[in-house]
């Protein structure tokens, strides 16, 4: 029996008893294979895997390894199973030269081949450099432990934990039990494909109930099954916006949600990565509003991001709900509650502000002969909150489907994604957008 460091990892990770190795006989050039890899359940779904074995000639990438990864892949494209990569390599081979590098290549194709396809979850659990990272992070997800090295250009001294904190790895685990965890959860709760509809799990109720002035993750949870949610890119503009996977009435949703200032490109390049993964698999996109406009700043940056970001909104095929809790300013609203922009259903809390500007700028445009009257501007300005930027407003001239109490907020969401689960919206035909 094997009972190599790898072997173990992907045993930690199936479900007991569930694992079978293939190719656990292959050979390469000067004796056994850097990688086991292998096939079983994992939380009750079929799934593929390898792990990089760093006690076999420190892991080093030969044609070898690279075969047996390739037959991984090759398998699950056939079969529209996801495949779980556990990443412990010191490097390629140099000795196996251009041979290894055209394998490498191979995989690269192979992974890019099954992006949007099958879900694909790397876990570093030790080293992952060069080429490897750059494979580990075409993934779906990326979940790191703490002291990996996980970077492209070597030597180096990014951490994984500063990788964490740019948005390059999706959630960061102390060790590999918990890296493994957050690889059940995942899988769990993920569609197999691109073609089949999200499992259906045990679930309860949430166990929070969202208030006024709540922050995005509280409001999260109020929607979503209790203990389901799965935060990504934690790390990485954390205070401007959350992102999550979660299930709600036990199947998967994804959560986009903003914290209530000025959109800025980072937290743009982090929900348009959650909205391009929940749409390569239909799941439902559930964003919460509360942005302020966006920053004055970083324009070129910026722009470039945000026009990603409305891209991706404005493309995605799969039920989009939008939820104004706070404010909707200007390019906010537009992008993230428009429903120019796409959004199947805008929905509001009854203390929401909508509106196409501030109310400090609103008040100097629309009121400026009342404020040169000697009119309190605060009187003015929550006169404005009260009237123009009122959700009732919005929703008077159809901008938005339905105002409520915060308290009705789950079975608000519940119902639309019911009465949307069965949507199906056809494109004109195009190989991509080009922004």
């Amino acid at each position: 029996m094997n009972d190599s460091k790898a072997f173990k990892r992907l045993e930690a990770i199936f479900d007991d008893g569930s694992f079978t190795e293939i190719d656990a006989y292959a050979k390469s050039a000067n004796g056994d294979v850097e990688v086991v890899a292998g096939f079983g359940t994992v939380s009750g779904c079929a799934v593929y895997a390898f792990s990089q074995d760093v006690t076999v000639d420190s892991g080093a990438v030969s044609t070898a390894h690279c075969a047996k990864i390739k037959k991984i892949y090759d398998l699950a494209l056939k079969t529209g199973c996801p495949v779980v990569g556990v990443y412990d390599s010191n490097g390629v081979k140099l000795t196996e030269g251009f041979e290894v590098l055209n394998a490498y290549g191979e995989l690269v194709k192979l992974s890019s081949q099954m992006s949007g396809v099958c879900p694909q979850i790397s876990v570093v659990a030790g080293s992952c450099l060069g080429t490897s990272a750059l494979i580990a992070n075409m993934a779906d997800v990326v979940v790191a432990v703490k002291d990996a090295d996980f970077y492209v250009s070597a030597p180096s001294e990014v951490t994984a934990e500063q990788s964490y904190k740019e948005g390059t790895v999706d959630i960061l685990a102390d060790d590999f039990d918990s890296a493994v965890a957050a690889v059940k959860n995942l899988v769990a709760v993920l569609p197999s494909n691109n073609l089949s509809p999200a499992p259906i799990l045990d679930f309860a109720d949430a166990s929070v109930t969202a208030e006024e002035g709540a922050d995005a993750m509280t409001v999260i949870s109020s929607i979503a099954d209790a203990g389901s949610v799965v935060e990504l890119k934690g790390g990485y503009a954390s205070s401007n916006c959350k992102t999550a996977i979660a299930s709600v009435m036990g199947s998967a949703v994804g959560f986009i949600g903003f914290e209530g200032k000025a959109l800025c490109p980072g937290c743009s390049y982090k929900a348009e990565a959650m909205i391009k993964l929940c749409d390569a698999y239909s799941i439902p996109v559930v964003t919460v509003v509360n942005a302020d406009g966006v920053i004055g700043e970083k324009e070129n940056q910026l722009l470039t991001a945000l026009t990603k970001l409305t891209s991706a909104y404005a493309s995605a095929t799969c039920p989009k709900i939008s939820l104004i809790t706070g404010q909707a300013i200007g390019s906010a609203y537009i992008i993230l509650a428009g429903k120019g922009a796409n959004a199947d259903f805008t929905f509001a809390w009854d203390s929401s502000i909508a509106s196409p500007l501030d109310a400090d700028a609103a008040v100097a445009f629309l009121y400026n002969d009342r404020l040169a009257n000697g009119e309190d501007r605060e009187a003015l300005k929550n006169e404005y909150k009260e009237t123009v930027a009122s959700p009732f407003t919005a929703a008077a001239c159809g901008a938005v489907d339905d105002v409520f109490v915060p308290a009705q907020t789950r079975a608000k969401i519940i119902a639309a994604l019911d009465i949307l689960s069965g949507k199906r919206e056809t494109t004109m035909p195009k190989k991509h957008s080009v922004k």
